[in-house]
Formats: structure tokens, sequence, C-alpha cells
């Protein structure tokens, strides 16, 4: 497909621009998936009160008339086979109770129970670049950095102990990390080592700028800890370059994915990347709280003895083990002889909750009928560049009232812009945004994060999104100066 061009700047907020958004959105390809998605009307999401049905409480144009959700990033959208799959599973535990674990059913399209994590595997190693063997669905992400530290990180505080991670990291990694150090009786002033750009007041790091501190670090450095995508400026880094400098001077790497899993196109396999995890409520769809997923490459989860080994405790990277880990074939025998499955899914606890599988595994047919991520970024790439474009066409006026945070160039963001307004207009832009039936996402104390996601949003959205957005600008203004 020949990529149609975008509008040039200044042609923001006019009619040609919607009518332009309106051409582009026809011959996008991929724009049947948006009728894969429940969109919510402005109607309900103005709404204090459950709708009854599909309807809102009201009777106006605001009962059909679809926002405009631009905060994929924070929660995708609900698609709408998941209430059909998650009613499937729910008559499958009504009408065969234990048996659903075992029992295949010849007219429901879900893995038995005892398969239902396989079967996620195998639906989501395309989307990390993985073989299938090299990725679990489990747990969530703060609790499988944990384990995969817990696995991996084993620091020796008179040669290799410190953890580098980015001193503007989301506060969850933040908090797993140093208290992974307080675990081993480290000091965390002593053994954190956290990343701050020189040259940027936003903490956008360049790839030299990782490097350097990697260098500087590389003798004591145990571990690398970093997102694909920062959660705060959008910025994409170069996993590839980045692993493979720190795998070089013998440092870990784990890689966050919550921002890059089902945004951008990643190889974790090829790239050598030691370890991973992601959410999976964010472009994946899953659902709010949804369960995680993980990568180990294989290189780090052989197991290189059979069960009947008299010592079965080697033959494998140690962890923190669980049933669900422990080999099929034996896992029912109930013996206290752990070893491990082959690959990620032997970092497994608990059994998984099938409720949050299966509710993954129906965004992930969307996925699957998007023909795979290369297309999808291709799109995403298009929309934000269409995104950034009509912002830059927005006048004079309200351009002076908000800057744009992400790197511009698309090789180093995914879907998500982040814009940093002017002091004290935070508030009164997301009350006027809201009021429009536009969904954006906000960070104190004064951006706001706006993503368009190539499986459900078009280019309208992003016309509509700039023309809210410069109303909610003078308004917020106003408002401001009033005080």
């Amino acid at each position: 497909m020949t990529s149609a061009p975008v509008l040039p700047a200044g042609a923001a907020g006019s009619g040609n621009a919607r009518e332009r958004a309106r051409q582009l959105d026809r011959d996008d390809e991929l724009g049947f998936l948006r009728d894969e998605f429940n969109i919510p009307t402005k109607g309900q999401i103005a709404s204090t009160s459950l709708p009854e049905g599909s309807s809102a409480n009201n009777n106006d144009s605001d009962t059909t008339t679809k926002c405009i959700y631009l905060c994929g990033n924070s929660l995708g959208l609900q698609p709408r086979r998941t209430q059909a799959r998650l009613s499937q599973y729910l008559s499958t535990w009504a009408t065969q109770g234990v048996q659903g674990h075992f029992k295949p059913l010849t007219n429901s399209p879900l893995p038995t129970w005892l398969d239902v994590d396989e079967r996620a595997a195998e639906m989501i190693a395309p989307i990390v670049g993985a073989h299938v063997s090299e990725v679990a669905i489990m747990q969530t992400l703060t609790a499988n950095l944990h384990l995969l530290m817990s696995a991996f990180y084993k620091p020796d505080a008179n040669k290799r102990h410190k953890i580098i991670l980015e001193s503007k990291a989301f506060p969850s990694d933040h908090f797993a990390v140093e208290t992974q150090l307080r675990h081993h009786g480290l000091d965390a002033s002593k053994s954190m080592v956290l990343l701050k750009s020189e040259r940027s007041r936003d903490n956008i790091l360049t790839t030299e700028e990782i490097c350097g501190v990697i260098d500087l670090h590389k003798e004591d450095a145990f571990l690398l800890l970093l997102p694909g995508i920062q959660y705060y400026t959008g910025q994409l880094f170069d996993i590839k370059t980045i692993t493979a400098y720190a795998k070089e001077r013998g440092i870990f790497v784990i890689w966050d994915l919550a921002h890059a899993v089902g945004n951008v196109e990643l190889r974790l396999h090829e790239w050598g990347v030691d370890a991973a995890a992601w959410c999976s409520y964010k472009y994946l769809n899953g659902g709010p709280g949804c369960i995680g997923g993980m990568f180990v490459h294989e290189n780090n989860s052989a197991v290189t003895k059979l069960i009947t080994d008299e010592r079965p405790e080697e033959g494998y990277n140690h962890r923190l083990a669980g049933w669900w880990g422990n080999d099929k074939k034996s896992r029912f025998g109930m013996e206290n002889r752990f070893h491990p499955v082959k690959g990620a899914a032997g970092f497994q606890l608990s059994n998984p909750s099938v409720l949050d599988i299966t509710s993954l595994c129906a965004s992930l047919e969307v996925f699957e009928q998007a023909g795979g991520m290369g297309k999808l970024r291709e799109k995403s790439m298009r929309l934000t560049k269409f995104l950034e474009e009509q912002l830059e066409g927005m006048g004079e006026e309200e351009k002076g009232l908000f800057r744009v945070i992400t790197p511009l160039d698309p090789k180093q963001r995914g879907a998500q812009l982040s814009l940093g307004l002017g002091s004290g207009l935070l508030e009164g832009v997301m009350k006027e945004l809201e009021r429009q039936g536009v969904i954006v996402d906000e960070r104190r104390p004064d951006v706001i994060r706006v993503a368009p996601a190539p499986l459900y949003n078009g280019f309208e959205d992003v016309v509509g999104f700039v023309e809210a957005f410069g109303e909610a600008l003078r308004v917020a203004r106003r408002e401001s100066d009033a005080f």
C-alpha cells in the first residue's frame, strides 16, 4: 500500500483538514478494525450512572456520537468480541465445572483451561518478536520484574552489584529496584545508578548518553533496567543498540515494555534481549489490571536435565518457583520435585486467571486480523505524524501555550505525543476536553499524553482532537487570566 500524503502544516482545524482526514480514513486498509471495538459515546462518558443495555442515559445526539478516545496508552478500549469470549468462558464454567480444565468442547473457540496459557503465548510471541517458548502470560508487570530480578540479579557487593535505571522511571520500576537492592542487603544510594540527561530538561536520553553511563559503570554494574518507551515523554529507546552495548560489557538487560508492546515492532529474540516484562491493558486492550507477560531469552531459560534425574534441582537457572511452572507431564503427580517447563513458562507460579487470559486473547485475535505489527506500526507512524503536523498548524496564540515533549523523529517514539502545557492550564484544558467528549491522559503538573492507537483511531479523530484542544487552550487561558 502506498502511504497517502498528510496535510501540510497550517491546515489544522480547517474544513480542508477534516475532509483530507476523512479521505485518509477511507483509504486506510486497517480502518475496518475500528468496528471491532466498543467506542464510548459522548453521552456515555458524560453519564454518572451505568447505562441499561447499550444506551446512555440521555436522548440527544450525544447518545450516538462517538467520543474521541486517544488514551490507549493508559487503557485500551474494549474489543467487541471480549464479551462473547467471556460469555463462552462463563458458560464452560457453568456447564462443565472442573472438567473445563481438561475437556475440549467441539463448538467452543476456547482452549481447555490447562492449555490457556500456551494459546496466549502463541498469540503474543509474534507481537514481541519471540519464540513461543520464550514468552509466558502470567502475573502482573511489577510482579514479573521482581520474578526476573530474583532469578537473574545475583549481586556481589565487592564486584558487580549496581542496577542502572532512568531517574524518571515509572514509580513501580523504581520501587522494584530499590526493594530488590534492600532484599540483598545493599544500599540503594550506592547500588542504584540513575540515568539523567545533561542536555534535556525533560530527560530525553540519547543512546550515546545511556552508553556513556554503561561505560562508566561497566566494572560494577550487574543489571540494566529500562523502559522500551518512556511513559512520560513517549520516547522510544534504541532497544537493539543499548542491549548489545550493555551485554558486551557483561551487564544483564531487562526491558519494561509496558508502553511498547502492541505499540511498536519488537524483535526481542533477534536483538538478544535477556528478559522483559509488560502489562496488557494499554495497547494490548486486555482490560483494566489484566494479566501481564514475560520474555526470557532461550539462552537464559534452558532446561538441560530430564525430570527423572536424581538431582532435579540442577540443570536450569534458579528462580522463585511455583506449581504451574512445573513440567506438565508431572504437574499433577503432586510430587515435591520441581523441574521447570523449558522456556519462559518455567517461571510461572500459580495457575493463571483464565478470565484474564480469555479477555486478553479476545484482543489478540484482533491483532491477528491486522496482519502483524508491521502494518499497525506503519499506520501508527502516519497517524502520529499527522497529529504532529496538525498541532504545528494551529494558530500562534494556541501554539504559545504548549510544547511537544516527545522526540519529533518518528523512529524515537511510538503512538504517543506528550504535550507540555503552560503553567496553570492543565485542569482547565482537561475539563474542557472532557466537556467536548475528548479523552486523553494527564500527568501532573502540566502534561497531557495523546496517543492515537491504530487499531481503533483514525485521522478524523486527530483533527477532532486538535480542534477541541485549541478551544480548550483558549478557555483555560481565559480562566487563568481571570484570577
